[in-house]
């Protein structure tokens, strides 16, 4: 709970007005019937009062997460949890209720802490609206090496004042805090230079149109030899007439000397083909054409809905999974793994086991069905398959009591009061309960080639051929007159690596 004052109260002659969720809730309920019929004059002022609204909000977050953690931590020490292991889930509880991942919740309850505990000029100045939430960020990320003395010293510098930091870009504050750490202690500046190089890394999330952003985290000096050398490869070969761009090249001679491919589009893939029971059955009823669809054309092109799953990135279309698995089977480094949809419903078929732990073949499986961290909000890859029921609670070795989880996710979950049930349905469900009683529900991803998604259209009446007003063509069959055809692609079916 917060404070809220009133007409009275703010002009400091009235009592504080205590705040619940519920009348908060009543707040986001009035802005969305906010008054549209203004002067753009009354707009802007809108628009800057919602901002410190949000400002305003996230200080009030920053306080309730710190409140939370150090309750939580209270009952986990009643409970007998050991020292080294109280607060762990507490982070997972405000991701959950901020629709936020877990790794963003936890670096939401480390903000809180240090704006309560150390930094109290920002985080008046947050609460007042002058400063934003990642301004605020920047403050306590930029003075993390110091010591807490210099580090509220900072603070009182920069932020006692709201008006020194009025107009600032993030650059400009971001270079005057670190030339006041330098300043007060160089040798924690130093310090932090040398923690950098220890935390060099690579990384790879999706970006938009089925590509990949691949970024390495490197010591300056190895960054900069690694695009030279890049840069320098392309520009040879582009002396000697090759034709992609200077940035193609670049990317392409990545590719290559990082997996020792001679050709950059030779991708190793491993094709894990969904298909529904009418593929494994070979129930062609649907092909009402003989081109190898179900829609009734005479084009056998791929169903606009259908999808293949790259592992750790995400849908891709079936035609660009397709030239995947063709490249790779050409290159001598494709694996096919083949797994069924159940008959009439959109989730593959599962299966069991009798061990404590996952056995390969079902973990794998259990990682093509949930493609992601079951978590709602997260999105991680998948880096644990364990059991949503404990095993020693009764919980099964088995799909519906499967899930795949990032580690941070896993461990959160082996906190107190934490519990998740596989729920009923066509989709894999999980209910999941945190230490306060809030429920959350996760199901698992449409597999690709859910029939569910798969368009079902009648045959469609040809044109009328010369000679035969009126008359409507046969559905012609692969062999059949007018020349051999080789059939499309099954709708039912689709070729994730």
């Amino acid at each position: 709970m917060f404070e809220a004052r009133d007409a009275h109260s703010a002009a400091g002659t009235g009592p504080a007005v205590p705040v619940d969720a519920r009348v908060v809730a009543g707040w986001v309920a009035r802005l969305g019937v906010l008054d549209t019929e203004v002067p753009d004059a009354e707009r802007v002022d809108q628009l800057r009062a919602l901002e410190e609204l949000k400002a305003a909000a996230a200080a009030a977050q920053a306080r309730i997460a710190l409140d939370l953690d150090t309750s939580q931590r209270a009952a986990q020490a009643a409970a007998g949890v050991p020292a080294n292991q109280r607060g762990r889930g507490v982070a997972a509880q405000i991701a959950l209720a901020r629709r936020e991942s877990a790794f963003r919740g936890a670096r939401h309850l480390g903000l809180a802490k240090v704006l309560v505990n150390e930094m109290p000029h920002t985080l008046a100045a947050l609460e007042r609206g002058l400063i934003s939430e990642w301004r605020a960020t920047l403050l306590a990320r930029e003075t993390a090496c110091l010591s807490l003395e210099h580090r509220r010293l900072v603070d009182a510098r920069l932020a006692a004042d709201p008006s020194v930091l009025d107009g600032w870009g993030d650059r400009q504050l971001i270079a005057e805090i670190q030339k006041m750490a330098c300043e007060l202690d160089v040798a924690s500046v130093a310090r932090r230079r040398a923690r950098a190089e220890s935390e060099r890394r690579v990384t790879c999330r999706p970006a938009p149109d089925a590509m990949a952003l691949l970024s390495g985290l490197l010591p300056a000096a190895r960054g900069i030899a690694v695009w030279v050398a890049l840069r320098r490869e392309a520009d040879s070969r582009i002396a000697h007439g090759d034709g992609r761009t200077r940035g193609q090249l670049m990317a392409d001679i990545l590719v290559e000397r990082v997996t020792g491919q001679a050709d950059a589009a030779a991708v190793p893939v491993e094709i894990h083909l969904v298909m529904t029971d009418c593929s494994l059955l070979g129930d062609d009823s649907r092909d009402s054409d003989g081109d190898g669809d179900d829609n009734g054309d005479d084009n056998g092109d791929e169903d606009p809905d259908m999808s293949a799953h790259l592992a750790e990135y995400g849908p891709i279309p079936a035609g660009l999974a397709r030239r995947l698995a063709v490249s790779a089977a050409e290159a001598e480094t494709a694996w096919l793994r083949r797994l069924y949809t159940a008959p009439g419903v959109d989730e593959l078929v599962g299966m069991d086991s009798t061990r404590r732990t996952f056995p390969p073949g079902l973990a794998r499986f259990i990682r093509i069905r949930d493609q992601f961290c079951r978590t709602p909000w997260c999105g991680a890859p998948i880096r644990h398959i364990d059991h949503a029921l404990p095993h020693g609670r009764g919980g099964a070795t088995s799909e519906r009591n499967g899930e795949g989880l990032c580690e941070q996710c896993n461990y959160d979950r082996q906190a107190p009061g934490w519990d998740a049930r596989a729920g009923t349905g066509s989709r894999h469900t999980l209910q999941i309960t945190t230490p306060t009683g809030h429920t959350y529900i996760t199901t698992a991803p449409r597999p690709p080639g859910d029939p569910s998604r798969t368009r079902r259209r009648g045959p469609r009446r040809r044109r009328a051929s010369p000679g035969s007003a009126g008359a409507s063509s046969p559905p012609r069959r692969p062999g059949a007159a007018g020349g051999p055809r080789s059939p499309g692609p099954d709708p039912n079916r689709s070729d994730p690596p």
